[in-house]
């Protein structure tokens, strides 16, 4: 993607309300227009993180979900219409956020995350999107990011509740020091409202926005978890393992530092 240094007339009227936020400014915006993010999975989590990221000006969305649109994706899967049931998941958003937004380019890839695939879709991301409901594909994905050194974003949900965390290779755990072992009751298909899939999509695409800008403090080495049936957020503090398979070999800086005397 080619890099820009300055933003259109246009562009400066479409993000005027964010351009005046403290500490992010026309820098910022810059930032974003010349990013590259990868959004592994777009159903009611991802999609909302990616209408966010189209919505904020993130330059390059690339976006990975197999699959066509079935009747029991549309409680959640705002990107997409009954108009197209039978047909791609992934092209029907790529058209929305084309649609919603011309500044931005929309690269869809009708393929979920897999060991084949991983390194290939990862390799021009600036960050990565982890939406995925699965387990081995969530790994998958924490792995490749260290491996290649990129932040990682990862949202999960389940029913009323769900967790949100970044990966910044180095600076703290990663997912695999959380989960040495993939939870075995997790299954593929479990309860969701739409609207707790999309308040985490848009929690994670602030931690998008906030990695790729310098704006804010990024949830690195905590991960927040909320619970909407009572509206209560916790945010809890994360210790990196230093036997993680993952990422022992990444120099961790908290390591060198003399203890407190």
């Amino acid at each position: 993607m080619a890099k820009h240094s300055s933003l259109s007339d246009e562009e400066r009227a479409i993000y005027g309300w964010q351009l005046s936020v403290a500490g992010f400014d026309e820098t910022g915006q810059l930032r974003l227009k010349n990013a590259t993010v990868l959004v592994s999975r777009i159903g009611g989590v991802g999609g909302t993180l990616a209408m966010q990221l189209a919505a904020a000006g993130v330059g390059r969305l690339i976006l990975a979900h197999a699959g066509n649109l079935r009747l029991d994706d549309l409680n959640r899967q705002l990107l997409m219409s009954h108009a197209g049931l039978g047909q791609s998941r992934v092209e029907q958003a790529a058209a929305r956020l084309r649609a919603f937004n011309p500044h931005v380019e929309i690269v869809p890839i009708a393929e979920n995350i897999s060991a084949d695939n991983v390194d290939r879709l990862m390799r021009d991301a600036d960050v990565i999107a982890s939406c995925a409901p699965l387990f081995p594909e969530r790994l998958l994905l924490n792995r490749a990011a260290v491996e290649q050194n990129k932040p990682l974003v990862d949202c999960a949900m389940y029913e009323l509740e769900a967790q949100l965390t970044t990966v910044l290779p180095g600076r703290g755990p990663c997912l695999a020091c959380l989960y040495p072992v993939e939870p075995e009751a997790w299954q593929r298909r479990f309860p969701v409202f739409g609207a707790v899939a999309g308040t985490v999509g848009c929690m994670g695409a602030m931690e998008v926005i906030k990695v790729l800008s310098g704006l804010g403090e990024p949830l690195v080495g905590k991960m927040l978890t909320f619970d909407l049936a009572d509206m209560s957020f916790r945010k809890i503090h994360l210790r990196r393992n230093d036997a993680c398979p993952v990422c022992f070999r990444v120099p961790n800086p908290q390591a060198t530092k003399e203890p407190a005397g």
